[in-house]
């Protein structure tokens, strides 16, 4: 029988705040894509579509008890890595990437897909694995060896963005877990290492990419053109912005990839310092929501999983906002309910959904 507790409790603040982002962000692609001819649908109204899917599939995510996913987060993982291998066979080809299955009406890019998979394996494992001394480095082989298959098919396609983001998510629930202050050191060490090693594994627009990050101004209508645009347009907003449809970094299409990764860049030129300070607080207090859903979990589970969809939401902030204005090198990774993208969009939503199972069954024992 249906729990009308669930009703009561359910999570009204977080769906809100979702959909103010939400909104904001189908206003800025509007804006964003304003001035472009178009043979079919504006992006901005398929937004708007992908938005309403990925909050149907929330709703149905809010369903059933979130305990149950313990049991199928490992078909999870397997189904995403089937989508990821899928991808090397049939994916589609673009810009030199393979990242998306064509299925006629949509395309999928499964590597988003496996954030949400890795988000209910670890919290299932972590959840076994738990200890109040704290991990030592012997101790992390298994969740090594899970992860590790992931991100080296995420490599191949190659999605240097999107691996960064599920290593992340990974270490925050593990550090959240508990490691021993040696555990830390070896992987501190590791990640030197690894990225030492790993700049020779780059491809030649990645290593261009880091290139323009030390020193954007080498080749400014080549690989630096890019960032130094974004800059102009988020400096010129200045204060106030230029105000809504302004803004002429993005209207006269100075600003590349305005409707993904340099979303931001659009708004922070439209909207100046106080829209993007008013942004930022609303995706801060998301964050802080997140954290304080995990807070109030009625089990281990629920709290890892809430931490690992928070984890999500965070990285992608942080990494996208760093990236439009320098401080960390282009690596394609889309502001969370903001910039245009469908499998980005429906993935976050599911997020959403599982904060608010979480939240809503916090009182269930």
């Amino acid at each position: 029988m249906f729990d009308r507790r669930l009703i009561y409790h359910f999570d009204w603040v977080l769906l809100l705040t979702v959909l103010m982002l939400a909104a904001v962000g189908i206003m800025n692609l509007y804006s964003a894509t304003a001035n472009w001819s178009y043979g079919g649908t504006p992006l901005y109204l398929k937004q708007l579509v992908w938005l309403g899917s990925g909050l149907f599939i929330a709703m149905l995510v809010c369903l059933f008890d979130y305990r149950h996913l313990q049991y199928l987060a490992v078909h999870a993982y397997i189904f995403g890595i089937g989508l990821l291998v899928t991808v090397i066979f049939l994916g589609r080809t673009t810009m030199g990437a393979t990242r998306w299955i064509n299925l006629g009406f949509i395309n999928v890019q499964p590597s988003e897909v496996i954030k949400v998979a890795i988000i209910l394996l670890f919290a299932r494992l972590l959840t076994k694995m738990a200890t109040s001394q704290g991990f030592a480095v012997r101790d992390l082989w298994r969740p090594a060896l899970w992860l590790l298959v992931p991100t080296l098919l995420i490599l191949k396609q190659p999605d240097l963005g999107t691996t960064v983001m599920v290593v992340l998510i990974a270490l925050s629930m593990l550090v959240f877990a508990g490691l021993k202050r040696a555990t830390l050191v070896w992987l501190a060490i590791l990640a030197l290492a690894t990225g030492v090693v790993g700049w020779f594994g780059l491809h030649d627009y990645q290593r261009a990419r880091v290139r323009t990050f030390l020193n954007p101004d080498a080749d400014p209508l080549g690989s630096g053109y890019h960032i130094i645009q974004s800059k102009i347009a988020v400096g010129s907003g200045g204060i106030f912005g230029k105000g809504f449809l302004e803004g002429t970094q993005a209207q006269l299409s100075f600003l590349p990839e305005r409707h993904t990764d340099f979303a931001f860049s659009v708004f922070a030129e439209e909207w100046g310092f106080v829209g993007c300070l008013l942004l930022l607080l609303l995706y801060l207090f998301l964050i802080a929501w997140g954290l304080y859903i995990a807070r109030r979990a009625s089990d281990q589970f629920g709290l890892f999983l809430a931490i690992g969809v928070t984890a999500m939401f965070f990285w992608h902030i942080v990494v996208n906002l760093a990236m439009v204005i320098g401080l960390l090198p282009v690596v394609g990774v889309p502001l969370p309910l903001f910039s245009y993208g469908g499998t980005s969009m429906v993935t976050m939503m599911i997020g959403v959904g599982l904060l608010m199972n979480v939240s809503m069954r916090r009182f269930m024992f």
